[in-house]
């Protein structure tokens, strides 16, 4: 029973451990909203057979997150998709790595108020770093909140561009 006991103190010590050296490594990428901005589009960008760090992604999001896409759905409703980070992960993050995947923030509007944060932040993606032309483009809408410590993402609600329905001048860079 007492190696039971110690052998749970450790691997408990171990864990804390673990956690508060997570904290100290990615302190600076949830320091502000524009690292903890830029640290999202970059790690889940790479290329083609590149690995994620996928530690440091689930660390951006506050323990309830959500990722949300949205589209339309085999029926043409319009639908959405609820996933926690692991879900994410779990569902694309094979094919990220198998065809290569980056996601660049092109514009981005934010609004504020006291610790809540909205931000739409329109993207462009691309398989490799050097393609001239996007295969994809979209809106990512990414509530976020700061808890006096650090930035946390709290929802990341998306929608890719289409034929019918085209990024709205408003959310493009000014030229």
């Amino acid at each position: 029973m007492k190696k039971v006991l110690i052998l749970s103190v450790i691997l408990l010590a171990t864990s804390i451990t673990y956690g508060q050296d997570k904290t100290n490594m990615y302190a600076d990428n949830v320091s502000t909203l524009d690292a903890t901005i830029k640290t999202l589009y970059q790690v889940i960008s790479g290329d083609k057979g590149e690995e994620r760090n996928w530690d440091l992604f689930k660390f951006l999001f506050h323990p309830d997150a959500k990722l949300i896409p949205t589209g339309r759905n085999q029926e043409g409703k319009y639908s959405a998709r609820y996933m926690t980070p692991s879900d994410y992960i779990k569902s694309s993050g094979k094919w990220l790595v198998e065809n290569g995947f980056h996601e660049v923030e092109i514009n981005r509007t934010t609004d504020t108020f006291e610790q809540i944060t909205q931000v739409f932040s329109t993207y462009e993606s691309y398989h490799n770093k050097t393609d001239e032309k996007p295969f994809m483009r979209g809106i990512n809408s990414i509530q976020l909140l700061n808890d006096g410590t650090r930035w946390w993402v709290i929802n990341i609600y998306w929608k890719q561009e289409t034929a019918e329905n085209p990024i709205p001048e408003t959310y493009l860079p000014k030229d």
